[in-house]
């Protein structure tokens, strides 16, 4: 259900407008704006306004804007008024945090064209197929994730240095062939272009308003990436503790990622598991936990070079180290399962629904993973992977180490006190092997 506004505060209008300021507002944005008793906005926005036609006191957002905003609203309550947003206000905009404070009832959103229509419309591409990643108060290492072979991406860019960054960005992760075209001030009298490639881009610093349109062309000797889980083994800095390719592939598809749930990673190691999870969907979220600080450092690394630099990285012990994080929908234990209490902490951290799921290459975790089996069901496999290896002039299989895994989901309704339980949800599970059988982390 949608909060009713608070007591005092009328509808707020929510007015988009483009770099074509006053000009290019219809009448219903216009009589919004000139209605208004009080005209909130960034600086830039606000200059495109006639003092004339909208005679509402002007008040910039302060910085950092997302905190300020409850207290700048309860100022003005009982007033009429207009904030105004860069374009579609719903879309990267200022209309989510006014819906998150307000509830989607106390506003009036009057949108304009946002940067990414106007500049598929320049460049003939299709919206729908196109990939859009905002660098707008958001880190540049976001952008990894979206580079894949023959893709075009929409950068909406953070100022006028956003472009060279792009560019560096692309060097770096083996896609320099790729094109790169800058739009600035779209839709404004003085809209402007220039393009180029990512391995020779030489342009100076432009207009801050700006969008990078990006053909991508991954270097013939670049690593490909796939968007399914189980990246090669290299594309991850370890030392060992890595959850190796076949077996992360068959951890993520039983910890069942699906957009926006959150995912506890304990044993980070190198930190596969999350970066995965992380990968599956930009809204996805992760904690990794792990007690060595080298370690910890270099999942950090890892997440950044592999596009989600949202990893929350928590450097500690489990089960002491989960206190007041937030509930997980999956949790994976990949290292400590023997750590005193640390099972037990997952298993109630997760909520009805919740996905557990545990690999171990040890006979005592085993012995461990296989009592909690007996008690929760679920499903507990054994799988053995041998890769081919040269035998003096022929070639042989070697044998890995078997990677025993648990994967269980958390009953939605139990009842207790009767001698009866009824649990709705299902369980999965999976196990296979790692490559190398001198790591103790699958």
């Amino acid at each position: 259900m949608t909060p009713a506004p608070p007591t005092g505060i009328p509808a707020v209008a929510v007015v988009g407008i483009g770099a074509d300021g006053w000009g290019g507002l219809p009448g219903a944005s216009r009589a919004a704006l000139a209605d208004a008793d009080v005209l909130i906005g960034g600086p830039r926005q606000l200059e495109l306004l006639p003092a004339a036609e909208c005679p509402g006191e002007r008040v910039p957002w302060p910085s950092p804007l997302r905190p300020a905003v409850p207290g700048l609203l309860a100022a003005h309550a009982g007033r009429r008024i207009a904030v105004l947003a860069s374009g579609d206000p719903m879309f990267y905009g200022i209309g989510r945090a006014l819906t998150e404070e307000l509830g989607a009832a106390a506003l009036h959103v009057l949108p304009h064209p946002s940067s990414v229509s106007l500049a598929c419309a320049r460049l003939g591409w299709p919206v729908e197929d196109t990939e859009v990643v905002t660098l707008v108060g958001r880190p540049a290492a976001r952008l990894a994730a979206a580079l894949h072979d023959g893709r075009r991406v929409l950068v909406l860019s953070a100022n006028a240095h956003t472009p060279a960054e792009v560019a560096a960005l692309l060097r770096e992760h083996g896609f320099g062939p790729s094109r790169l075209r800058v739009l600035e001030q779209l839709g404004a009298e003085g809209e402007s272009s220039y393009e180029g490639v990512a391995d020779t881009w030489s342009h100076a610093p432009g207009d801050a308003l700006n969008v990078v349109a990006v053909e991508c062309r991954r270097s013939p000797d670049a690593p490909r990436l796939g968007v399914v889980p189980g990246l090669p083994d290299a594309a991850y800095d370890s030392d060992g503790q890595l959850t190796k390719r076949y077996v992360r592939a068959a951890t993520l598809a039983a910890l069942a990622p699906a957009p926006g749930e959150l995912l506890w990673d304990v044993g980070g190691g190198s930190g596969s598991i999350a970066v995965e999870w992380l990968r599956a969907h930009p809204s996805c979220r992760a904690v990794t936990i792990e007690k060595n600080p080298v370690r910890a450092e270099r999942i950090t690394r890892n997440a950044e070079r592999l596009g989600v630099p949202a990893l929350r990285v928590v450097t500690g012990a489990a089960p002491a180290a989960l206190a007041g994080l937030p509930t997980p929908d999956a949790v994976f234990i990949g290292g400590g399962l023997t750590a005193p209490g640390l099972l037990d902490a997952g298993w109630e951290a997760l909520p009805p629904g919740g996905r557990l799921v545990a690999n171990t290459v040890t006979l005592e975790s085993e012995a461990l993973l296989t009592e909690w089996y007996r008690r929760h069901g679920g499903e507990l496999v054994r799988l053995a992977v041998a890769q081919a290896v040269p035998v003096g002039g022929f070639t042989g299989w070697r044998q890995a180490m078997p990677v025993t895994q648990w994967s269980v989901t958390k009953p939605l309704t139990t009842t207790t006190g009767t001698g009866t339980t009824s649990a709705t949800a299902t369980a999965t599970a999976t196990a296979t092997v790692p490559a190398q059988a001198q790591n103790s982390r699958s």
